[in-house]
């Protein structure tokens, strides 16, 4: 398993920090609640909030709920 020692992150925990922060947009937790430290994983944890949050935004503008679609 390819390691940074001096960093302390894989791609792994990068993918598995991405998941987490994409589920936390999901789930309206706020941006600024992110359970990680050190930058590049906190950067992994937000790309995920922020591309949850774009497609919510999306979905959002397009009227692509529930109640738009019985009316």
């Amino acid at each position: 398993m390819a390691r940074d020692i001096k960093l302390g992150w894989d791609v792994e925990a990068l993918n598995k920090a991405y998941r987490q922060g994409y589920m936390a947009a999901t789930m309206n937790m706020d941006k600024t609640r992110c359970p990680y430290r050190g930058d590049v994983v906190i950067a992994a944890w937000e790309a995920g909030w922020d591309d949850a949050d774009l497609v919510a935004c999306e979905n959002r503008d397009k009227g692509d709920d529930l109640f738009s679609q019985i009316a």
